[in-house]
């Protein structure tokens, strides 16, 4: 006859093996999906340009956001963290990367949206480096599911061109 320890010891291990057996499944399922997510931003005014006394440029945007990110919802996202980021090249720097917007979508239903927002971070560039500067906005995204590995993507959305002097 077994002890009541080994019995409860033998459940649990049993209990725990069938649950990392069942998360496995749950992240090996989300390879299946393949998203297709849209998404289109449009300057909508250059609110401000200026240099700073620091001699940084320094630009404000009034953007208009519109995105379809629903593919990215499986049974297994927890929610997904999406940034839009301004991208550009200069003499110094091969690659310049600034935040501009961020949010949370914690449902599938969230995940389609239109926002006309005010750019979130400032967008300053360490030099006078932005006049007549042509640049992407990158829509960046992350998913983070309920269990197993975090997944990372971007839509690079080109065609952006900021004004040749200051405002």
């Amino acid at each position: 006859m077994h002890s009541f320890g080994y019995r409860a010891n033998a459940l649990l291990t049993f209990s725990l093996t069938i649950l990392a057996l069942i998360c496995a499944m749950a992240s090996l399922s989300d390879n299946l999906n393949s998203p297709s997510p849209t998404a289109t931003v449009q300057i909508l005014n250059v609110n401000r340009f200026q240099k700073k006394s620091s001699g940084d440029d320094e630009v404000g945007l009034t953007l208009d956001i519109s995105a379809d990110l629903q593919s990215l919802f499986t049974w297994n996202t927890k929610q997904v963290f999406v940034f839009l980021a301004a991208e550009y090249s200069t003499p110094r720097n091969s690659l310049n990367q600034v935040s501009l917007w961020d949010g949370i979508i914690p449902l599938k239903e969230d995940a389609k949206f239109s926002t006309k927002t005010k750019n979130k971070y400032r967008f300053i560039d360490q030099g006078s480096n932005l006049r007549g500067r042509d640049f992407n906005m990158t829509l960046h995204w992350h998913v983070m599911p309920k269990t197993g590995k975090m997944f990372a993507d971007k839509l690079v959305l080109p065609g952006f061109r900021l004004p040749e002097s200051y405002r």
